[in-house]
């Protein structure tokens, strides 16, 4: 069976999801980088990748054998964990699935506004007005007040004692905005959802999905050049192409 591809970057957060659960479970795919909003050839407007994917996001998976495409990172994670028989990460058990898929639609519009805090500082061309960030900062916080003082009240991972693709969907955005690496955010008021980071730092695959976050640094004060973010991704798909090659 040929592995699958993605598309992508690897500094994209939900990128980093899919590129987790991989690496996570030791699967070869390729990787095929991807830039998001551009009609050119390896843009994600182009025509060629809007058949793969009609919202012309990312990430994309692409089964190379079938051809089946899927776009969205949440419904490739659960298409995977299904696929592939990943019942650790995503049960079989209608009822603890649905558990998980409710905390991903969750996830949405609540813990990914971590995501429009970064692309504030990163995407500048984009217009993301004083009200946007500020609403989204609020929605986050919000969110990681719920994560802290809900879903890890008891246990140690969002949804017991066990890792699911919740925490890695969870981790890649709330992560991100921490003094290791943005620095946007100060998280110590939530002290449960702290220590759950550094918990998800012992997950297999962590490093590599999180090299191009620490290639850019903190932004807080000041957003990264190109040439950092270029950087940053280049070094990511080289870090993604190592840990793949080990597989075989």
């Amino acid at each position: 069976m040929k592995p699958p591809i993605i598309y992508g970057l690897p500094f994209s957060q939900p990128v980093r999801a899919v590129l987790w659960l991989l690496l996570n479970k030791r699967q070869p795919f390729e990787f095929r980088m991807v830039n998001p909003g551009h009609p050119g050839k390896n843009g994600s407007r182009h025509p060629e990748f809007l058949a793969k994917n009609p919202a012309g996001t990312i990430p994309c998976l692409e089964e190379a054998e079938s051809g089946f495409c899927i776009g969205e990172a949440h419904a490739i994670l659960t298409y995977l964990c299904r696929s592939r028989g990943w019942n650790d990460l995503y049960p079989d058990n209608a009822q603890e699935q649905g558990r998980i898929d409710a905390y991903l639609h969750f996830h949405h519009r609540n813990i990914r506004e971590a995501s429009t805090m970064v692309a504030a500082r990163v995407r500048k061309d984009l217009n993301f007005s004083p009200d946007m960030q500020a609403n989204s900062r609020r929605l986050f916080l919000q969110a990681a007040a719920i994560l802290d003082s809900h879903y890890l009240q008891s246990s140690e991972f969002l949804l017991g004692d066990s890792l699911s693709i919740a925490d890695l969907a969870a981790c890649v955005e709330v992560g991100q905005l921490s003094s290791d690496y943005t620095n946007i955010l100060d998280l110590s008021e939530f002290p449960r959802l702290s220590q759950w980071l550094e918990r998800m730092k012992q997950v297999a695959g962590y490093a590599e999905v999180h090299f191009p976050l620490q290639e850019i640094g903190d932004i807080r004060d000041e957003p990264p050049s190109i040439d950092t973010l270029r950087s940053a991704n280049v070094g990511g798909l080289e870090m993604l192409t190592k840990a793949v090659a080990q597989f075989s």
